[in-house]
């Protein structure tokens, strides 16, 4: 690159891995899980079991999402679409978390109502379905353990499977407490703390969706050190309009203004720049604009002070 006031260096580094085949089992396991959750939750008269039924969907939703996620991560850009499909996932993320709130008030409403009139439960049945789940999620969860430390959809997707076993055991230790003492009240209140465990697993969803499609800095990436590792490079005076932003829930962009009055900013400088941009912050876009003249830039804050 010859030496401009202005330069562009975007650096395209591999694509996530294709796990498209663990994705669909762990998405149709699943799925047919729900389906048999809600049956028999419905014939045992089991709100801990909708409960379940309720948060396991959104698990796979969550899977959808995230395999969604890794397809538009391929996805090339169009003269409409510039930076591609990739934000489809932050809106997917963010409907998600809606539906799962949405969900918890209707079942806490009748978990409530409940206590008053506790309905005849089918002990054996919710041990038995949930038991079915600790083996489903279990199945599940390894489909996506040799991903888990590559990509942060799939240790998503690990995560969200491995604590389903958990709260699957939790149910079967409710439908045995009913089967064996009889006790009907420990139904709501297994689909209460069933419900804790959804929200508390589903703020963050819906905060982290939310900020990325308000163009917040994504969570993994400390701005401050950006600024300084931007700051400390040779021949850099000055670091201006530093923006970073998501382009999905898997991808990151940034754009900065760098002065460098002596001049600077050849291309093995730039690949060198977003190379460590990439390796060390997670930022897989990066746009660079170098000035050495402050004044000829009417973002400068010199100018504009």
């Amino acid at each position: 690159m010859s030496m401009e006031p202005v330069a562009h260096s975007h650096v395209q580094f591999g694509a996530p891995a294709d796990f498209g085949k663990a994705f669909a089992i762990g998405t149709a396991l699943n799925l047919a899980y729900v389906v048999a959750q809600i049956v028999f939750g419905i014939l045992a008269h089991s709100l801990a079991l909708l409960a379940d039924a309720g948060h396991n969907f959104g698990d796979v939703l969550g899977l959808l999402l995230a395999w969604g996620a890794t397809y538009l991560a391929k996805t090339r850009p169009t003269p409409r679409r510039t930076y591609g499909l990739g934000r489809s996932s932050i809106l997917a993320a963010l409907a998600n978390a809606i539906l799962l709130m949405v969900a918890v008030g209707g079942i806490s409403w009748e978990a409530i109502r409940r206590f008053a009139n506790p309905a005849e439960v089918g002990g054996k049945t919710i041990m038995v379905v949930a038991a079915v789940g600790i083996v489903l999620n279990g199945v599940t969860a390894k489909l996506f353990f040799t991903g888990r430390k590559r990509d942060l959809n799939i240790k998503g997707a690990f995560l969200h499977m491995a604590a389903d076993a958990a709260v699957s055991a939790g149910v079967v230790i409710a439908g045995m407490i009913i089967f064996l003492a009889g006790w009907r009240w420990i139904d709501p209140i297994a689909s209460l703390t069933i419900n804790v465990v959804i929200v508390w697993g589903t703020w963050g969803l819906l905060r982290e969706s939310l900020a990325m499609a308000l163009d917040l800095v994504p969570a993994n990436v400390d701005p401050g050190a950006v600024r300084e590792y931007l700051e400390e490079q040779s021949g850099v005076s000055a670091v201006h309009d530093l923006h970073i932003w998501p382009l999905s829930t898997t991808r990151t962009a940034l754009t900065v203004h760098l002065e460098m009055p002596n001049g600077g900013g050849d291309d093995e400088f730039l690949h060198s720049l977003c190379e460590h941009l990439h390796d060390q912050f997670g930022i897989e876009h990066s746009t660079v604009q170098i000035e050495q003249n402050a004044d000829a830039c009417s973002l400068s804050p010199d100018r504009n002070a």
